[in-house]
């Protein structure tokens, strides 16, 4: 049996303008920034071969039989080998799933970059990182969050698509930021891009932000159109309004991750301990607090 593993970090993302009308899924994508995270989808991917094909799924220690991104990736690699193998995919995944910290799109980067590896197929990390958005495209679970982590750090994409079509722009940040994130839960995300309002307000604002950005490419601004696009999408729930009073006196840009009841900000070392003592004011049995660095390898083999 081969054994596998890989990494993707996590993605935030600030805003976002949805470029979904082609027919071609590596032209899908979106434009809009976000950032990388250390904590993300570390994938452990065993195969062995067999009379048949098998893909067996687990997340975390419990075994789940839907993962249709996980699964469409595992069916596309499978599809370019000859003969048939066992899979046994294990993601474990640091952050909470569904909260707008990119899970799909890591747990569906890592994987493919593992089996690239374990079966040998020799494909270009570009190549296999297109698998992987192909998956979450036509899973309807993402847009850009695939491209963004492939590249990790503080991004800016300008061209919606697949990487390697898509074009995104790195912003610079040291690593002496931190990022604070305090997560209660995950909102239906399918659900609000459904909806034609949502839909008009992300496409009267995110144009003009991402003009806004590249013309003033800085870790500030980009918390400080993240929170113009929040607030216009008008969907900051009781629970995060009542954090950001706090933050906003306290001077500490925050904004809502695109889609998650999750606040996150971008703020100095020397910062952590105050913004902890904010979080921990609002803290429950039913969130997550969580301070993690930012990512600049982005996805990789371990």
């Amino acid at each position: 049996m081969k054994e596998i593993q890989a990494f993707s970090p996590g993605h935030l993302t600030g805003f976002f303008q949805a470029c979904d009308k082609s027919k071609d899924p590596l032209l899908r994508g979106s434009k809009g920034a976000g950032l990388s995270i250390s904590e993300g989808v570390t994938t452990k991917v065993k195969i062995r071969k067999s009379r048949k094909k098998s893909v067996n799924i687990s997340i975390n220690g419990k075994r789940e039989e839907s993962a249709l991104v996980s699964r469409h990736v595992a069916e596309s690699f499978l599809r370019l080998v000859d003969g048939n193998f066992d899979v046994l995919v294990e993601h474990y995944v640091a952050v909470p799933v569904g909260c707008g910290f990119g899970t799909s799109g890591a747990g569906a980067l890592s994987l493919a970059l593992a089996l690239n590896k374990a079966l040998g197929l020799g494909m270009s990390r570009v190549r296999a990182s297109q698998l992987a958005h192909v998956a979450e495209v036509e899973c309807k679970t993402g847009l850009g969050t695939v491209i963004a982590e492939t590249l990790g750090g503080l991004e800016l994409r300008e061209k919606p698509g697949a990487p390697g079509i898509g074009q995104i722009k790195s912003i610079p940040i040291s690593g002496d930021y931190i990022v604070p994130c305090i997560s209660f839960g995950p909102l239906p995300t399918s659900e609000i891009l459904r909806k034609k309002t949502a839909q008009q307000r992300i496409n009267e604002s995110s144009p003009q932000l991402i003009e806004e950005l590249k013309r003033h490419a800085t870790p500030e601004n980009f918390m400080r159109l993240s929170r113009k696009f929040a607030e216009h999408m008008k969907l900051i729930t009781e629970r995060l309004r009542a954090i950001l009073i706090e933050t906003d006196y306290a001077g500490f840009a925050c904004s809502m991750a695109m889609f998650g009841e999750t606040l996150f900000s971008i703020v100095k070392r020397d910062q952590v301990k105050e913004i902890h003592e904010i979080f921990s004011r609002h803290t429950s049995s039913q969130c997550n607090v969580i301070f993690a660095n930012i990512d600049f390898e982005g996805a990789r083999l371990l």
